[in-house]
C-alpha cells in the first residue's frame, strides 16, 4: 500500500467512525485535529485515534491500554487481540461512557 492508499483508507475509516457515533445518539464529543481524532466522554476521558503514516497503521489509545491496528482483507485488525477497529472503538466507547451504546 502506499501513502495515498492509506490516507484513503484512514480518512474513510474515521468518517465512519464519525457517522457511528452521531447516529449512535451517545453523549460522546469528537474532534479531528491533523492526523488525531480525540473521542471524548462525559466524565472527561478520552480515547485517542491517530494514524501513523510510516508504519500505515491506526492506533488507538484508552483506558484499555495502545493497540495497533493494520490493513489485513479488507480491514483494519488488531494486532494484538484481532479484533477490527470500528468493534474495537464501540467497546471502548461503551467502558468509558459506563454504559450500553445503541449502535447503528
Amino acid at each position: 500500500m502506499n501513502d495515498t492508499e492509506f490516507h484513503q483508507l484512514v480518512d474513510s475509516q474515521m468518517e465512519t467512525i464519525e457517522e457511528m457515533i452521531d447516529e449512535s445518539g451517545a453523549d460522546v464529543d469528537y474532534e479531528t485535529s491533523g492526523n488525531v481524532m480525540t473521542l471524548e466522554f462525559e466524565d472527561r476521558s478520552q480515547i485517542i485515534i491517530n494514524r501513523q503514516e510510516p508504519k500505515h497503521e491506526i492506533w488507538l489509545a484508552s483506558k484499555s491500554g495502545g493497540f495497533h491496528f493494520q490493513w489485513k482483507d479488507g480491514q483494519w485488525v488488531c494486532s494484538k487481540t484481532d479484533k477490527e477497529l470500528i468493534d474495537m472503538v464501540k467497546e471502548e466507547c461503551e467502558k468509558h461512557a459506563g454504559e450500553e451504546i445503541e449502535w447503528p
